[in-house]
């Protein structure tokens, strides 16, 4: 703006109100609006109807995998992050995990459940039907979920009998609905009962078909790299989360200055990756908890 409109236009202040109530009615929020979520009622029970949608242009798999923690420290403060591991990388609270578990203190191990890292899938989906909110119906959508419905799909294409036919489920004219049935189990949503239907095409019309391809996401998001904090800033988050003021080196650490392995490791028995240990916990399907923890974060 040069001087002389500046001039012009001084005193007229309705614009910066306006500005200024606009930034105060907004409120930070942690829902993505391109991920689609089931409605449940009040006893946690909920139905839909999806359809999971082929890889993307440039993808080669139509979901993508990632891993995150998300816990609480003893200082009240949330670490809700994703895993390094999701890009083949050490990642800190992994490796504290592990030496939780291998200190063989059941006070530890317990610690380490808490803090282990969960597994999520995303997949682009068209949804079918959606009771609980019905404008959500014919859109695409992102779709999160765990290892209980991928196991479905997986059964779909690989199935265990042998008159059972394969079926690729992310497939537009071979593949099926997914009916997505949600219980309440004990406290935790149960997709035991989501079933397939018969295989259909989706649509007849393929122009139709072909704009639904060409407005599907691109799931790469989830495990690119430039998306995920450094090690030093996850190891940062964690100690902070935890309470930690001098915590001692990390394995990682270690290795990257070329230290040798302290004698108590060197007495030790080999450690074993708390990753590999099957807890209680590991049969719980834990969909639909990002939100939920998203909300009590305590942000730094």
């Amino acid at each position: 703006m040069s001087f002389a409109n500046l001039k012009r236009s001084r005193g007229t202040i309705d614009r910066l109100t306006a500005a200024a109530q606009a930034s105060q009615s907004q409120s930070k929020s942690y829902v993505d609006e391109r991920m689609w979520k089931p409605t449940v009622d009040k006893q946690n029970n909920g139905y839909a109807i999806i359809r999971f949608l082929p890889a993307n242009e440039g993808s080669d798999l139509p979901w993508a995998k990632y891993w995150d923690h998300a816990f609480k420290g003893p200082t009240g403060k949330w670490y809700i992050e994703k895993s390094l591991t999701s890009i083949d990388q050490s990642d800190p609270v992994g490796e504290h995990n592990s030496k939780l578990w291998n200190s063989g203190i059941e006070a530890d191990k317990e610690t380490a459940r808490r803090q282990k890292r969960r597994l999520h899938h995303v997949s682009n989906i068209m949804v079918v039907a959606d009771p609980g909110n019905p404008d959500n119906e014919g859109k695409t959508f992102m779709f999160q979920y765990g290892k209980k419905i991928f196991d479905k799909i997986m059964d779909a294409m690989q199935p265990e009998f042998a008159d059972e036919t394969p079926m690729n489920p992310f497939d537009f004219w071979e593949g099926a609905d997914f009916k997505l049935k949600i219980r309440d189990v004990e406290g935790y949503r149960n997709y035991d009962k989501s079933e397939f239907s018969s295989p259909k095409p989706m649509s007849e019309d393929d122009e139709k078909l072909e704009t639904i391809y060409n407005n599907l996401y691109d799931l790469r998001e989830f495990i690119d790299p430039t998306k995920y904090k450094s090690y030093a800033e996850l190891e940062t988050k964690m100690y902070n989360v935890l309470g930690h003021t001098k915590p001692s080196p990390t394995m990682h650490q270690q290795q990257q200055l070329g230290e040798e392995t302290p004698p108590a490791m060197e007495k030790a028995s080999a450690p074993v990756a708390f990753d590999t240990v099957a807890t209680a916990s590991a049969e719980v399907d834990e969909d639909n908890t990002m939100e939920y923890f998203a909300s009590l974060v305590n942000e730094d």
